[in-house]
């Protein structure tokens, strides 16, 4: 079971739902993947626009938790005010604290990220802070007491993959809170190697909503991260310099 604060989850797989080319393949694509958390953009949703399609009105809510995130913040000002108006809204208690630190990278502010986690924390929200694969910066979060971290993979919607397996190792090593692997993952591969080092989630938006055919992607995307997990539970043999003989050697027959 995935636990994140007072909740629990049996799916590993967070999904975003922006960029999706219609509402009908996103909840088809949402379906098939059986996450249990969907996370968007606060500023995205026109909370007051009713008359306005979005995916709210689309999927049975009762079947998910809502994971609303501050993306298009710039500063922890700005990341607590669409936090609050999210608890405000009555969308979730439990907010994805994104702030963007560089507009070409789209890597996010530590500092500014610090900051809100801060205030939120304070304010009884379930935090779960988007960062770059910072080690210590991970560690200072959780010692703040946030509630999972999400380092990237390499940057917002790149597909580069995990730039950085080691570091993402470390964050996990010393994890006291969920680690869950955010930005960046492109194919199967890359979500099945993220849960292989042993992280407790993935969350993808674009390699899903972006593909050629987003629903069978995220049927994919759930067989992969299934798979990952088992895989690092089950003990994966150690890497060997030299060869290492599949069959023993002890009863056979010579010459």
């Amino acid at each position: 079971m995935l636990t994140i604060g007072k909740y629990s989850f049996k799916s590993r797989l967070l999904l975003g739902t922006g960029k999706f080319e219609d509402l009908l393949i996103q909840g088809k694509a949402v379906d098939i993947s059986e996450t249990e958390i969907l996370t968007f953009a606060v500023r995205r949703l026109n909370l007051d626009q009713k008359k306005e399609a979005h995916f709210l009105d689309q999927l049975d809510l009762s079947k998910y938790t809502l994971l609303p995130n501050t993306a298009g913040a710039k500063t922890a000002e700005e990341a607590v005010r669409i936090a609050r108006l999210a608890k405000a809204s009555g969308l979730c208690d439990m907010i994805k604290v994104e702030v963007i630190g560089d507009e070409r990278t789209l890597l996010p502010d530590p500092i500014e990220t610090v900051k809100a986690c801060e205030i939120l924390l304070e304010e009884d929200f379930i935090v779960l802070p988007y960062i770059s694969d910072d080690v210590i910066l991970a560690k200072r979060l959780q010692l703040m007491g946030v509630h999972a971290v999400m380092p990237g993979a390499s940057p917002i919607g790149s597909g580069q993959g995990i730039n950085n397996p080691r570091a993402l190792e470390l964050i996990i090593e010393q994890a006291a809170v969920p680690v869950i692997v955010d930005a960046g993952i492109r194919s199967p591969r890359d979500a099945a190697h993220a849960m292989e080092l042993g992280a407790d989630a993935v969350l993808l938006n674009s390699a899903v909503s972006g593909a050629g055919d987003p629903v069978m992607m995220a049927e994919a995307m759930k067989y992969a991260v299934w798979a990952g997990r088992k895989a690092y539970e089950s003990g994966m043999i150690p890497v060997k310099r030299y060869a290492a003989a599949s069959s023993p050697l002890e009863g056979m027959i010579h010459n």
